[in-house]
């Protein structure tokens, strides 16, 4: 019996545990706090280290990646990147602490332009990846595509892809020189590179791409532009692939398997991380994958931050609060977001009536960014304004027709389910559509019927009093994301650009307030929901 125990020992296959962490969607999210109201929330890498270092203490084949939109999104971001870009970034000084082993390159990454990008990127010391990612003049990659790390004798081969819709959101100067290839077709030509040149025995990748529909129904969400969301795709197509980390969607996918492949999201800001435990077994001269898991784990309030991570990010917090506490105007009255979406305000006419003058503009478009933005009654700070306009956009002014007006109007509309007597408008929005896809106009009348069918929803469309005629010309003063076409605006394509702002829309904002002292606060009620 003895014998017979030692042989079957001996004929034992070797394994391993291998566990990869993953981030994604941090936007500038360091602290466990939300500067737009400056109270703590359970966000941010100093909760995610702890998490992280905690797993490490555990488990010793640990690697750690990040999908991208990592330098943008937060107000300490902002800072740094606008106000004092000469320190290292503060979101690769803390990451290269953690020792990051890569990151895939987000579309967020290019908000700040090029020279920001590539000082952040030079900063981390750990690649940044994109296979689908090229230089126009050279046509060769401009980030790494892959790279392959070895732990306990086990090859790991990790990929990195951008979404493409990069031109279709940023102005051109923040991506010159580059092209963003279908990354589908590339996942197909460097996976096999990774298999059968590198002698991998595990591909990962690490994607700012999710899921671009509705696994219950295989609905397409709405409001993407081709190729946007490619995981899907991916696992489906290409052979080889293990385990996808995605980004992009701002999602909590604790664990999907589609077509054998293992895919996990991480949600956004740092609100969970994504864990991926991979079980692998000897097989001649390599390995192959026996059994694979996934979950993620939330930054909660059993998480304390990290301390030293904390520590990294005080400078930058104290640059940062200084920055966001300084009072620039008064307000009369309370003013808040929270109804924007339902009917006319105050908060929301403040942004139309800085666009209309900075543009010179006839109409105005302007789109609720943050429900819980909040001006209060009597003086007014950087804060205020940061948590009304929370993205890093600037303005565009473009000449326009009644009728492409009306056509964004109607596409906007689409944001409201068909109308059922007794609901609000509130119970009937289209979850699937973002809220900040949802544009409301000034500098014109109307009522948006949601009684009549999709495209004939915008009724009584009046310009200084009259009927607005469809070939009549007008300034119409919006955003790059929607000249660019973002949230599915392709009506505004073939618009003449007749200004552009150096500045964003937030600074734009802020100097207004600034200047005039006071903030406005009663709507002007130019438009309604009916019935």
């Amino acid at each position: 019996m003895l014998a017979l125990v030692f042989v079957g020992r001996s004929f034992a296959p070797e394994r391993v545990q291998i566990t990869i962490l993953g981030t994604t969607d941090l936007h500038g999210n360091i602290n466990p706090i939300d500067y737009y109201t400056n109270k703590p929330d359970n966000r941010g890498l100093a909760k995610i280290a702890t998490l992280i270092k905690r797993i490490r203490n555990e488990h010793p084949n640990v690697l750690l990646v990040d999908s991208g939109d990592t330098i943008q999104g937060s107000p300490l971001a902002s800072f740094h990147s606008r106000k004092n870009n000469e320190p290292p970034n503060p979101m690769m000084l803390v990451m290269s602490s953690l020792n990051y082993d890569a990151m895939a390159v987000g579309n967020h990454e290019y908000n700040f332009g090029l020279k920001v990008l590539e000082k952040a990127r030079k900063e981390a010391k750990f690649p940044w990846l994109s296979a689908n990612t090229y230089d126009i003049a050279t046509k060769q990659p401009h980030y790494k595509p892959y790279i392959v790390k070895e732990v306990a004798d086990v090859k790991i081969g990790i990929l990195g892809l951008t979404t493409p819709g990069v031109p279709n959101w940023d102005n051109p100067p923040n991506y010159a020189g580059l092209e963003f290839h279908e990354p589908v077709s590339e996942a197909r030509k460097w996976v096999p590179i990774l298999r059968d040149q590198e002698k991998v025995d595990v591909v990962v990748i690490a994607m700012h791409m999710g899921l671009g529909e509705d696994l219950r129904t295989g609905e397409v969400s709405p409001g993407q532009i081709p190729h946007e969301n490619e995981a899907i795709s991916i696992a489906k197509e290409v052979p080889g692939v293990d385990v996808i980390f995605m980004g992009h969607t701002h999602r909590d996918v604790p664990a999907v398997y589609i077509n054998g492949v293992l895919l996990t999201q991480a949600n956004h800001w740092g609100r969970h991380l994504a864990r991926a435990d991979l079980y692998l077994q000897k097989a001649g001269e390599g390995w192959r994958m026996y059994a694979k898991s996934a979950r993620t784990i939330p930054a909660d309030d059993r998480v304390e931050p990290d301390p030293e991570v904390v520590k990294l990010a005080e400078p930058y917090d104290r640059e940062t609060q200084g920055w966001l506490a300084r009072v620039i105007g008064e307000s009369s009255e309370e003013l808040t977001a929270r109804e924007a979406r339902f009917r006319d305000t105050a908060i929301l006419d403040l942004i139309q009536k800085v666009q209309l003058e900075a543009g010179k503009a006839d109409v105005s478009m302007v789109a609720s960014f943050n429900a819980e933005a909040r001006i209060a009654k009597g003086p007014v700070s950087v804060r205020d304004i940061a948590g009304l306009y929370v993205y890093e956009n600037t303005l565009v002014v473009l000449e326009v027709t009644g009728q492409q007006l009306k056509d964004a109007l109607e596409h906007s509309a689409k944001y409201y389910k068909p109308y059922v007597a007794g609901k609000s408008p509130s119970e009937l929005i289209n979850e699937k559509i973002p809220a900040y896809n949802f544009d409301i106009a000034e500098g014109v009348t109307y009522e948006l019927d949601i009684s009549k069918p999709i495209g004939q929803r915008i009724q009584n469309l009046r310009f200084r009093g009259q009927p607005l005629a469809p070939s009549k010309k007008l300034r119409l003063a919006t955003n790059n994301y929607r000249v660019n076409g973002g949230g599915g605006y392709t009506m505004y394509k073939d618009a003449p650009v007749v200004y552009r702002s150096g500045e964003e829309i937030r600074e734009l904002i802020i100097d207004w307030v600034e200047r005039n002292k006071t903030v406005p606060a009663k709507p002007n009620n130019n438009w309604r929901i009916v019935p």
